[in-house]
């Protein structure tokens, strides 16, 4: 089995800790577990070790300090991209092992039964490393290219959102292109429909990496250009008078589960990545405090979420609970949330009843269930 962690992202460091948990609940009787670091340049590799910081507060906090690096170079290893027996393949970090003799001198092969990618955001979580496995015909944890596609890109994820008449609040997009060619006019336009305040954000990262709120034009001015440095495409959505954030964990793959939801209090404005990773001040409520019927409503509207972007393995979905109204809006979806036993998505199933050991058990009878299905399918006439 290997365990797929870091990534090409700004959500990198969170990663890193999703994958600690991983390997310190994986049972050693079950699962032998290789990791597989894909560096911030993209370089996969064999470390000599997993990490071992379960906190993303820790490993960005070690990171500033600069600690946390290896000094060993670990071999590196390259997914072969077709089926075979051998799934990876490493060369040793020595001089000379970018080309190796037709031999195969300092080549070895890596086989792999199912692949647990714990990565986040571009890169890793938006269909391109799915694609991958795919076309290595491996079994992997978490939902498959289309969905992870449409999960990561929140411009897409309304849309199929709006297709199954699911609740959103109103949005608009703005493309970096259009932004440097006329900045007055998408302002104007973006003002002229939504009004403020409104949420500025890169419509492909999670983590509320280059998120801002912006309450008047000059504060949209600079959250666009925040945004337009980590993607070309920006969503800006109109935000819900007095917003509480609740969350939902789902769980499976033809026929998902709800978790039971729960609350985020922000120790911020908004949820940001500050408040997330590293002040540490903000705080759940498990279980929500909600109504009967607003519980049920948010979990229907999970799975109803899950199944309209053709979702499996795992997600969590987010809504915002209007406070003057109580309406419930469907905010997005992610493909691959945090993973730590402390973040968001475990705890609501903990609390549903499912341990964090068991999760990942679920997870990949999940996987190997969904690539059995697919290797039924016939690819000739």
């Amino acid at each position: 089995m290997g365990v797929v962690y870091g990534g090409r992202s700004g959500e990198h460091e969170v990663s890193l800790a999703s994958a600690a948990a991983v390997f310190k609940h994986l049972d050693p009787e079950r699962y032998d577990a290789v990791p597989i670091k894909i560096e911030k340049d993209g370089r996969w590799t064999l470390p000599a070790e997993p990490p071992k910081t379960m906190k993303a507060a820790d490993v960005i906090k070690g990171i500033a300090a600069g600690g946390g690096a290896d000094v060993r170079e670990p071999a590196e290893a390259y997914l072969i991209p077709r089926p075979g027996h051998d799934t990876l393949v490493s060369l040793p970090a020595a001089s000379g092992a970018q080309t190796p003799s037709r031999s195969g001198a300092g080549v070895s092969g890596l086989s792999l039964d199912v692949v647990f990618p714990v990565l986040h955001g571009p890169y890793g979580e938006d269909g391109t490393v799915q694609g991958l496995l795919e076309l290595a015909n491996v079994p992997y944890v978490g939902a498959g290219v289309l969905a992870s596609a449409v999960g990561m890109d929140k411009a897409a994820m309304k849309q199929a959102f709006t297709a199954k008449g699911l609740p959103i609040c109103d949005y608009d997009v703005v493309f970096k292109r259009d932004w440097q060619r006329d900045e007055r006019s998408v302002l104007q336009r973006v003002v002229d429909r939504l009004g403020f305040p409104v949420f500025v954000k890169p419509a492909n990262l999670g983590s509320s990496v280059g998120i801002s709120k912006a309450k008047h034009v000059a504060e949209l001015r600079t959250a666009i250009k925040l945004a337009a440095d980590f993607d070309r495409k920006i969503v800006i959505e109109a935000a819900v008078p007095q917003a509480r954030e609740i969350e939902v964990a789902v769980l499976g793959n033809d026929e998902p589960e709800a978790s039971v939801p729960g609350e985020i209090i922000p120790s911020r404005e908004f949820y940001d990545y500050e408040s997330k990773y590293v002040d540490e001040s903000s705080r759940s409520v498990i279980p929500a405090k909600l109504t009967d019927a607003q519980t049920s409503e948010v979990r229907r509207l999970a799975i109803d979420a899950y199944k309209a972007i053709d979702c499996s393995g795992l997600a969590r979905v987010d809504f915002l609970l209007a406070g003057d109204s109580g309406v419930v809006y469907l905010n997005e979806l992610n493909t691959l949330p945090g993973f730590t036993t402390i973040s968001m998505y475990a705890q609501l199933w903990a609390a549903s009843g499912v341990s964090y050991p068991q999760l990942i058990d679920r997870l990949i009878t999940l996987a190997l269930e969904r690539h059995a299905e697919k290797q039924q399918l016939r690819t000739s006439m």
